[in-house]
């Protein structure tokens, strides 16, 4: 079970229907798409993002397998209550500050955001590959547990779906805790799971909690292949899966280059029971832009998702509901959704 850092979910896509990716098969190349600089580094402390409560990230010792984002001043929330978004990584790497910019700016819209993995170094959130980065895997983790079935040189998942059923249940603990920070402050209804490429197939898996309102999958999509979710990333997460899906979702890719496209594009079609939205992005490859400042249009996108479904904003809606959605418009975007319904 490899996390696949940039190519490997490519790959599987274009061995539609075989169980395993040989060594010897070439991985496609991407090309290089342009990104917007990295912003400068700040201390994990320090209050970012666009929205009405500048966030930071942090590990609470009662979660130290995670990292939180949250606003840093929560009294400024006043009735404000935070719904939770839990985080797969890409490449389902233990690292809780692989995609910062993006969940910093989440956060900052008034929410709780939990990532799977601890902070580590800074070097996490500047590469571009996260195999650059070496840390431990999570415990129980197939990496932890040294169980592969995958073809040699590729590396089993160091996350599992499981630690975003853990970030949810400790989310909901803290709420209801007396001597918490959260306490009375999280909406323990509204519940969103999401991923990055290995981490989008953690967060189908996750989305069967009863208790999850939202799905988002990010670069990422089943495989044709039953059991290759589970053997990339230790998640149930076969097309099948699909038709049991509850409450709604978003997928958003790169350009058809983006070696995850043709299985989300094969997810959207499939799922015909639940509202669904698909956009993808010209000029963005398979690692988006979650590095940019704020997280780039991932951000944008994924804020205005979060706000319409988990606090429901229908300002927010108008970016995904309707012929002339904001998503719509954009020049750079190509979206199409299922059981939208317009906004009045």
């Amino acid at each position: 079970m490899k996390p696949f850092i940039s190519m490997l979910i490519g790959v599987a896509a274009l061995s539609a229907g075989c169980a395993s990716v040989p060594k010897t098969m070439p991985r496609p190349v991407e090309p290089a798409y342009p990104l917007a600089p990295l912003p400068p580094y700040v201390t994990p402390e320090t209050p970012q993002g666009k929205g009405a409560f500048p966030a930071l990230m942090e590990v609470d010792p009662g979660l130290a397998t995670h990292t939180v984002y949250r606003p840093a001043n929560l009294a400024a929330l006043g009735a404000t209550k935070l719904p939770i978004l839990a985080w797969g990584n890409g490449g389902c790497v233990n690292i809780g500050n692989r995609f910062r910019y993006f969940l910093t700016e989440i956060a900052s819209h008034g929410f709780i955001g939990i990532a799977n993995g601890p902070i580590v170094s800074r070097q996490a959130e500047e590469v571009a590959s996260s195999s650059m980065v070496k840390v431990p895997p999570a415990p129980g983790s197939p990496a932890a547990l040294q169980v592969s079935n995958l073809p040699e040189g590729q590396r089993p998942a160091a996350t599992t779906a499981k630690q975003l059923i853990d970030a949810i249940d400790w989310a909901i603990a803290e709420n209801a805790r007396p001597a918490s920070k959260y306490f009375g402050r999280i909406d323990t209804s509204k519940i969103a799971v999401m991923g990055q490429s290995c981490g989008g197939l953690q967060a189908i898996d996750a989305a069967h909690d009863p208790r999850v309102t939202t799905l988002g999958v990010w670069n990422s999509g089943a495989f044709p292949a039953d059991g290759r979710a589970y053997q990339i990333a230790a998640a149930n997460a076969d097309k099948a899966t699909l038709q049991t899906l509850h409450g709604s979702a978003i997928y958003i890719t790169g350009a058809p280059t983006d070696v995850a496209f043709p299985n989300a594009m094969d997810d959207f079609d499939r799922i015909n029971h639940i509202p669904v939205f698909h956009g993808w992005r010209e000029q963005t490859g398979h690692t988006g832009v979650y590095r940019e400042p704020n997280g780039g249009e991932y951000g944008e996108a994924a804020v205005a998702w979060l706000k319409w479904q988990l606090k429901g904003d229908q300002t927010a809606a108008r970016m995904f509901s309707g012929a002339d959605c904001g998503m719509c418009k954009k020049p750079n975007w190509h979206v199409k959704s299922k059981r939208i319904e317009a906004v009045k």
